[in-house]
């Protein structure tokens, strides 16, 4: 499941470098993931670090972006072809 950041969001931009996959970025009232790249860093971690950095608890799961760990997985292998997960 992809993760997005809800208005609670207070711009500190901490999240962003967090994201392995670019899928955060700036958005025009606050921060915004790309739905196609977050992987909620399966492929990375073993947990979503967007999460774990925002201050305000503002990144949480999108449910409207509903995956399996297996789905995300091969989205991270497209998102990185040729390379190896750091964990699977």
């Amino acid at each position: 499941m992809a993760y997005k950041i809800t208005e609670e969001c207070i711009n500190c931009g901490a999240c962003e470098a967090e994201c392995k996959n670019e899928a955060i970025s700036e958005g025009e009232q606050v921060y915004v993931i790309d739905s196609d790249k977050c992987t909620e860093c399966v492929g990375w971690f073993e947990s979503s670090k967007c999460a774990e950095v925002c201050p305000v608890d503002a990144c949480i799961p999108d449910p409207e972006h509903s995956e399996t760990h297996e789905q995300a997985l091969e989205k991270w292998h497209k998102l990185h072809p040729g390379e190896t997960p750091t964990t699977t």
